[in-house]
């Protein structure tokens, strides 16, 4: 008999059970919903997926009676641009820091230790001398992302500088390759699919600062949407925008997977 650790579902059976988790919580929370709507018909907390949809719908293809604008595409594309300026300047700055760091001894002696000592600082903590220096405005959204994960990413690239075959360095220097050279020529491309694994894995702490940050101070995102509403128990809103934040966070993940995947195929065929 086949041991169950040896056992491996084919495509069917793989997607059939990754399913079956989100149908077991949609059925859930549809029994739930009935039973408190059949107690109150008034009740907020769980309202039904018929209520649901029409504030989506509302939301999405009605224009504001005050601004005149699409509020969930409004928030959406407010929230999308803060996250890619935050985490597009981690990335870069994460990536010059993190080969440097990993490639050069002097380097990171003098900064691995300041750079450890940052990554420790809770970056919420953090927000009000960020409003203070930077304003309310997006500067100060966008760096609290920043912030928040680019230590992460300087750290992980670090790491993977380091763990790189030390035979690779020496015959790299061995052919003349000087420092920036070798750099350029052995050491980047060999960090870059880590790059994108290290984004990958700062999106879910990237959307939390944003969300944060939006809630205290601005006036559009989907942070700030879900803040507003609460007040007025609005879980019509709530919910579908936190299942909005989830499919955009997944969409997010699946293209930088996917670009990973093609771009650097030998880097996934070495981790299979």
């Amino acid at each position: 008999m086949k041991r169950l650790i040896n056992r491996h579902p084919d495509n069917w059976l793989k997607y059939t059970l990754g399913t079956l988790p989100f149908v077991a919580v949609l059925v859930l929370y549809v029994f739930a919903s009935d039973a408190r709507l059949a107690e109150n018909p008034k009740d907020k907390l769980l309202p039904s997926l018929s209520s649901i949809a029409t504030a989506v719908d509302k939301a999405a293809t009605e224009p504001s009676k005050r601004t005149g604008e699409y509020i969930l595409w409004n928030d959406t594309i407010a929230s999308i641009s803060r996250l890619a300026m935050g985490v597009g300047a981690a990335a870069l700055i994460g990536l010059i820091f993190g080969v440097m760091n990993g490639a050069i001894p002097l380097i990171r002696a003098n900064l691995s230790p300041f750079i450890t000592v940052v990554s420790l600082i809770p970056p919420l903590a953090l927000l009000p001398v960020l409003f203070i220096v930077f304003g309310l405005g997006e500067l100060s959204k966008v760096v609290l992302i920043a912030v928040g994960i680019t230590p992460f990413i300087i750290r992980d690239l670090q790491n993977k500088v380091l763990e790189l075959p030390r035979e690779l360095i020496i015959k790299a220097q061995t052919l003349g390759a000087s420092t920036w050279l070798l750099i350029i020529r052995v050491i980047l491309p060999q960090v870059l699919p880590r790059l994108i694994d290290a984004v990958r894995l700062s999106l879910g702490a990237a959307w939390l600062f944003l969300i944060a940050a939006e809630a205290i101070a601005s006036t559009d995102g989907l942070g700030y949407r879900i803040f507003l509403v609460r007040r007025y128990m609005s879980m019509d809103i709530i919910l579908p925008y936190v299942a909005w934040i989830t499919l955009l966070a997944f969409m997010t993940d699946y293209i930088l997977r996917t670009i990973s995947t093609r771009a650097f195929p030998w880097f996934h065929a070495m981790s299979k």
